[in-house]
């Protein structure tokens, strides 16, 4: 994943010391399908994500990760839920925590998704019955948007 400016120019300031972020993560479902990324730095399918740019809203963030990433547009239509991920520290050593922002959205063009960008090798729709094994947040974001609650889902 490509690091966004605005960190690089905190690292500057703040080193490897933990950083909070926000970013969020988008079930885009279509004809019982899901939209599926597999991230070119470790090899997993991942729901596309993405941080959130300062000032941005995460609507925007969500559209826009997932036309940087599948080249298709989207819309988001629920706020599925809020969680926090677990501390990550990365090979460079930088250390961050993310608020976990889960949004789900619908294909509002009729383009097919395609790899847009260096950070995925393959992206495709799965059906819900049979899609491949994904990170245990990613896990429960998918779970959490097929299963909305009122009010949605808080780190649960």
């Amino acid at each position: 994943m490509a690091t966004p400016e605005f960190i690089s120019k905190l690292r500057q300031h703040i080193g490897t010391d933990p950083l909070w972020l926000s970013g969020v993560k988008v079930v885009v479902l279509h004809d019982a399908q899901v939209l599926l990324v597999r991230r070119a730095d470790n090899g997993l399918w991942t729901l596309p994500a993405g941080i959130i740019d300062p000032g941005e809203e995460a609507a925007h963030t969500a559209v826009r990760e997932v036309r940087e990433e599948t080249g298709i547009e989207c819309e988001v239509t629920h706020l599925i839920g809020v969680g926090v991920t677990a501390p990550t520290t990365y090979p460079n050593g930088d250390q961050a925590q993310y608020l976990d922002v889960v949004l789900r959205a619908r294909q509002i063009d009729r383009r097919t998704p395609q790899v847009n960008d260096e950070e995925n090798l393959e992206v495709r729709y799965f059906p819900l019955a049979d899609y491949p094994s994904l990170p245990p947040l990613h896990e429960r974001a998918l779970r959490w948007a097929l299963q909305p609650r009122t009010g949605g889902y808080f780190g649960t």
